[in-house]
């Protein structure tokens, strides 16, 4: 329990710290520079294209990992089953 006290207030810690980087200036540019319409769309643009890329990925490793499964269980079931000499 202390252990999650601590990690809770440190990362509180962190977030209260780097709060004020993320401010824009005075001249309302924040890091990254001058935000347009162009900009604004082509961040859209790019969360829209991440997720059914990350959901399509993780299919893919759930996949392999159900089909690695499977084949432990297969292997351990034909292990233990007695069949063979």
């Amino acid at each position: 329990m202390k252990r999650l006290v601590a990690t809770l207030s440190a990362a509180a810690a962190l977030l209260l710290l780097s709060a004020p980087l993320a401010l824009a200036t005075v001249t309302g540019e924040g890091l990254y520079g001058e935000t347009n319409d162009r900009v604004i769309t082509y961040a859209g643009f790019i969360v829209i294209a991440f997720f059914p890329l990350f959901i399509f990925v993780m299919t893919l490793i759930q996949g392999r990992l159900d089909k690695r499964k499977e084949a432990r269980k297969a292997a351990t079931k034909a292990q233990t089953s007695g069949g063979g000499w």
